[in-house]
C-alpha cells in the first residue's frame, strides 16, 4: 500500500486530543458518555480525536473495552473530523490483535507507544516492531514516545520513518523540548511531529511542531487550538500571554492522577463529571482549589 504522506499531513496536523474514558464510581466504562465529550472537543475546534492513550487510561482498557470504547469514539465523530486509535502494548501480537478487533469501522490512523514493560528490544527489534503492525494492519502509524525506560532516540524515530513506509510521524512526550527541536529540524517534509509536552506547547508550536495530543489539549482543546493558530500566524506575544496561563494550570497538575484532573477541567466546562479508573486517585478537595484558581484565566 502507498500512502499520500503529505496528504496525511495535513489532515493530521494541529489539536489532536485525547479522549478521556468515562468511568462510573464502580470503575466501568460508561461508553455512551463519549458522544457528548466529542462533540464538545469538536465544537471547540479540535482537528482530530485520539482515543486509546494514555490520558485515556487506555493502558487499564481490555480488549471487549478497547472495541466499545473505539466504537464508540468513531460514531460519535460521524466522519467530522480524523479518528485516530492509541495501542498501549507490550508485544507485536497485542498491538496487532487489537487493530484487528476494529476491523469493521475506519481508523484514520494509530498512535503506537514502543512496549512498556521491563524489558526492552533494541534498535532493530524496535524497527520490526513498528514494522510489522504496518504491514499486518494496513493502518498509518504515529510512534508515541512515551516510555521512561523504552525511550526512543531521536535517531531511531527518524530511522524508523524513513524504514516503514506506514510510520508517518511521531509523537514527543516526556517533556524533552530538546529532542523535538531535532526531530523537526531533521524530519523530511512528510513526516509529522506532534508534541505532547504540555508545559511547552507554545514553544514546540514555535519551532515548527506540527500540532499536539496532550493532557492539556484534552482539557482545554479551544484554547489550546487557538494557541496553535495564533503562533502560526506569527503572533508571538498573544501566543507568549496564553502560554503563561497554561503553564500555571500545569504546574498545579500532579502527574500521578493527570487523567483525573483532565476531566475535573472538562468538568468544569461542562461535562459530566467521571472517575479515574483504580487504583487511581480522584482529585482531591485540595487540588480542585488550585485547578479552578489557575482556569479563572482560561475559561
Amino acid at each position: 500500500m502507498t500512502l499520500d504522506k503529505i496528504a496525511l499531513k495535513k489532515t493530521l496536523t494541529g489539536i489532536l486530543p485525547p479522549v478521556t474514558m468515562p468511568f462510573d464510581a464502580n470503575g466501568r466504562l460508561v461508553t455512551n458518555a463519549i458522544a457528548g465529550q466529542i462533540d464538545w472537543i469538536l465544537d471547540n475546534g479540535a482537528d482530530a480525536v485520539v482515543a486509546g492513550g494514555s490520558t485515556g487510561e487506555g493502558h487499564t482498557l481490555s480488549d471487549g473495552e478497547f472495541r466499545d470504547a473505539m466504537i464508540a469514539t468513531y460514531e460519535a465523530v460521524k466522519g467530522r473530523k480524523p479518528f485516530l486509535a492509541g495501542l498501549i502494548v507490550n508485544s507485536t501480537l497485542e498491538a496487532t490483535g487489537r487493530v484487528k478487533l476494529l476491523e469493521d469501522i475506519k481508523v484514520d490512523a494509530l498512535q503506537v507507544t514502543p512496549v512498556h514493560y521491563l524489558f526492552k528490544p533494541g534498535a532493530d527489534a524496535t524497527v520490526e516492531h513498528f514494522r510489522r503492525i504496518w504491514e499486518e494492519c494496513g493502518i498509518p502509524i504515529l510512534i508515541y514516545n512515551v516510555i521512561p525506560w523504552n525511550y526512543l532516540s531521536s535517531d531511531l524515530m527518524l530511522r524508523i520513518m524513513d524504514e516503514v513506509p506506514g510510520v508517518i510521524g511521531m509523537k514527543q512526550s516526556s517533556g524533552d523540548l530538546k529532542s523535538l527541536s531535532d526531530l523537526v529540524q531533521s524530519a523530511k517534509p512528510d513526516n509529522i511531529v506532534l508534541s505532547g509536552i504540555d508545559a511547552l506547547l507554545y514553544s514546540a508550536f514555535a519551532m515548527g511542531a506540527d500540532g499536539a495530543i496532550s493532557a492539556l489539549t484534552s482539557a482545554l482543546p479551544g484554547v489550546t487550538t487557538r494557541l496553535f493558530h495564533l503562533t502560526r500566524e506569527g503572533k508571538h506575544p498573544e501566543a507568549l500571554e496564553i502560554h503563561w496561563k497554561l503553564n500555571a494550570l500545569w504546574n498545579v497538575l500532579r502527574h500521578d492522577n493527570l487523567p483525573a484532573c483532565v476531566k475535573y477541567i472538562q468538568h468544569r466546562q461542562g461535562l459530566p463529571l467521571y472517575n479515574p479508573r483504580a487504583p487511581m486517585e480522584a482529585v482531591s478537595d485540595e487540588q480542585k482549589t488550585a485547578i479552578d484558581s489557575a482556569l479563572k484565566a482560561l475559561i
